[in-house]
């Protein structure tokens, strides 16, 4: 069964994509849907894993389509449309599917939103009787706590699986455990990648390997300053129904899918042994029980440590490299809630020179100017 129909090539002008060869180097979820997209657009889409699919942090996400911030925000507008382009792959993507439960949130910087008199226009101030009709497994509700009932979860394994079998139908190739030793140029453009098995020839190659695309940038001597940072992800076998949202507050941040499987995230702390994903998820799961009501039994299955690519400003990096024509860079913290738009948008930028707005904040001049 296939996932997405293609589009008839005589239904749309296909424009710059004809004959157009794009390397996709990174098969987590931000590869996957920048796959999907450039292929649907009628590219030549190649997609290189060294690997296996969401075999990186992709696989050891959270995965909270979280569109709310505080404070100032550089990329508000591509935060804003995170959920309509979830929506929009859904329709089109049938084993793409959120789970849409909405998330209540009373920790530190939702606190410091409520104090500032003002929320995220999606979110809704609630009182402590609408948080127990949200969730009445909650023993210690706070007086007042955010609800945003537009934002939702998804496997992000799963999601990125439904994108890579859409590029495919649309012609893409997707090859894993296949390392990217670096980039091919001659003069000051991009020709291709060198793997383990050899050259693959490229017009257009999009570094969207996570932390991974810091090597292969600086092999080339245009460094970007991209941070691994650690977060500990934790799933548990236990009862199903305890959580009916996602919750976010100083003492957990948990949800539950579809299967009743029980899903938390943890900072990181440190390398001590009292600190290590497996600690922790004995101490969350304590918390987790003095929190909710109907914990009977609550058994860690999984725990480690992701580490996502952070921009030493905290802004994705998302465009052309300067120097090099041809290389296409997208490293971002959130992945998993920007993968739709962005996917979207880089598209279009790559196939249709079409320059987006949204983008600009994003682009990775601003640590290359003098």
């Amino acid at each position: 069964m296939s996932y997405y129909r293609p589009v008839d090539r005589t239904e749309v002008d296909m424009g710059n994509a004809v004959g157009k060869r794009v390397v996709v180097v990174g098969a987590g979820i931000v590869g996957a849907s920048l796959a999907y997209h450039l292929a649907s657009k009628g590219a030549q889409v190649t997609v290189l894993e060294a690997a296996g699919i969401a075999s990186g942090v992709t696989g050891r996400s959270f995965a909270w389509l979280n569109t709310s911030h505080s404070g100032p925000d550089p990329i508000a507008q591509l935060r804003g449309a995170a959920i309509k382009e979830y929506r929009r792959l859904e329709a089109e993507l049938p084993g793409l599917k959120v789970r849409w439960t909405g998330s209540l949130s009373y920790d530190a910087s939702s606190a410091a939103v409520l104090q500032a008199s003002g929320h995220p226009p999606a979110a809704t101030r609630v009182s402590r009787a609408q948080i127990l009709g949200l969730e009445p497994n909650l023993k210690n509700p706070p007086r007042h706590a955010l609800y945003n009932a537009e934002e939702g979860a998804l496997d992000a394994v799963e999601a990125t699986h439904a994108l890579l079998t859409g590029a495919q139908a649309y012609g893409a190739t997707v090859v894993t455990q296949t390392r990217v030793l670096g980039v091919t140029t001659q003069g000051a453009t991009v020709t291709g990648v060198e793997t383990t098995t050899g050259i693959i020839d490229a017009d257009i190659v999009v570094l969207a390997a996570g932390t991974g695309i810091t090597q292969l940038a600086d092999r080339l001597k245009v460094p970007l300053p991209i941070e691994a940072s650690p977060a500990i992800f934790i799933r548990y076998t236990a009862q199903a129904k305890l959580v009916h949202s996602i919750i976010s507050s100083p003492e957990m941040e948990v949800r539950q899918s579809a299967d009743g499987t029980l899903l938390a995230a943890e900072d990181h702390l440190d390398d001590a042994v009292e600190n290590q994903p497996e600690a922790m998820a004995l101490r969350t799961a304590k918390a987790i029980q003095n929190e909710l009501y109907g914990v009977l039994s609550i058994e860690p299955e999984v725990a480690c440590v992701g580490l996502r690519p952070m921009p030493i400003d905290g802004i994705p990096i998302i465009g052309y490299l300067p120097s090099i024509g041809g290389l296409y860079v997208c490293a971002m913290h959130p992945g998993v809630t920007l993968a739709a738009v962005v996917g979207r948008l880089a598209s279009e930028e790559i196939i249709d020179d079409k320059a987006s707005s949204a983008l600009a904040p994003c682009r990775p001049k601003r640590f290359f100017q003098a």
